[in-house]
């Protein structure tokens, strides 16, 4: 990871605020190693347990790396972030957190997976009895400052961007955020080991590591919300054995996302003899939700893809 700069993880903050001055000035074309803390701001560790979830404070979750301030951006810009490489610590967790999750009232107790993983060779990571996801590590949090001065929670994301969980910013995608002050101030954090859209439980596999980006500005982009493009196929690593399929159908997407996971927690748990909670975990990591169609008034589809290959 030779970049003409390095930022350390104690160099981190919750929220967005302008107010923050930036660790680092970069030209547009220069390239940062970045280190990020795991989304539990460090509470969690390799040998953490699920009594450690009663004392989680969500004032210290999502910690990002930064701010950087980019030379030359002024709002109505974007600046361009490509994701290089990234560096994986080799372990993570996934835990399913009262109230937080798709199906939260479904699964009111708490949870929490340890996972060790190779971070040289990246094979798929075990999970319970006969589990092996594979791995596709990404930037899960990552935005620009917004206008509106004062502390803003890093929990949704925002048109700068912010905690996206959008699993294909990964090695070769290029992403744009609107800028909206001067500098952009651009933090990042949350990594992920891997993770399904949608990320249904609420977490990934959270993961700490290093990562490197290359920085680039664009003038005058006027970008409404985040935009990315990809170097290749997103789904590669997944496609190898095909799905399993379940769907969700009626007025209400929302309901219909949950139809369509619940569905899945059971194939999932039936085939596996797993708990719910756990086959409810392992599709937050892997499986992915999709609409498939939402034009046939009054009733959308929404599918769930889970990928045969983690269970062999």
């Amino acid at each position: 990871m030779a970049c003409n700069h390095t930022i350390h993880k104690n160099a981190h903050h919750f929220g967005w605020d302008n107010s923050i001055e930036p660790i680092l000035t970069v030209t547009p074309g220069e390239t940062i190693e970045v280190e990020t803390i795991d989304s539990s701001g460090g509470q969690f560790n390799q040998t953490s347990t699920v009594a450690d979830l009663g004392n989680l404070s969500f004032d210290k979750v999502n910690p990002v790396t930064g701010p950087i301030y980019v030379e030359g951006a002024e709002p109505g810009d974007a600046v361009a972030i490509t994701f290089l490489d990234f560096k994986p610590s080799g372990w993570g967790w996934t835990a399913n957190i009262p109230g937080f999750g798709l199906l939260t009232d479904q699964f009111p107790d708490p949870a929490l997976h340890i996972w060790k993983y190779d971070s040289v060779a990246m094979k798929p990571a075990l999970y319970g009895p006969g589990g092996a996801v594979p791995l596709k590590p990404f930037v899960g949090t990552i935005g620009l400052a917004v206008a509106e001065p004062g502390l803003h929670s890093v929990v949704p994301p925002r048109r700068v961007g912010g905690n996206l969980d959008i699993r294909d910013n990964t090695v070769g995608t290029t992403l744009y955020l609107p800028v909206e002050v001067a500098g952009g101030l651009l933090s990042l954090g949350d990594t992920h080991a891997a993770q399904g859209d949608g990320e249904i439980c609420g977490t990934a596999i959270e993961s700490p590591m290093d990562v490197a980006i290359k920085v680039d500005l664009i003038k005058g982009a006027n970008f409404a919300f985040p935009r990315f493009e990809t170097d290749g196929p997103v789904t590669r690593h997944f496609d190898t054995m095909g799905y399993q399929v379940t769907t969700g159908i009626g007025e209400d997407l929302m309901q219909a996302a949950r139809d369509a996971v619940s569905g899945m927690v059971d194939w999932v748990s039936s085939r596996t003899g797993m708990s719910a909670l756990d086959a409810y975990m392992l599709c937050s990591v892997c499986g992915d939700l999709r609409i498939s169609e939402i034009v046939d008034m009054p009733n959308w589809t929404v599918s769930f893809y889970f990928p045969k290959n983690v269970l062999g």
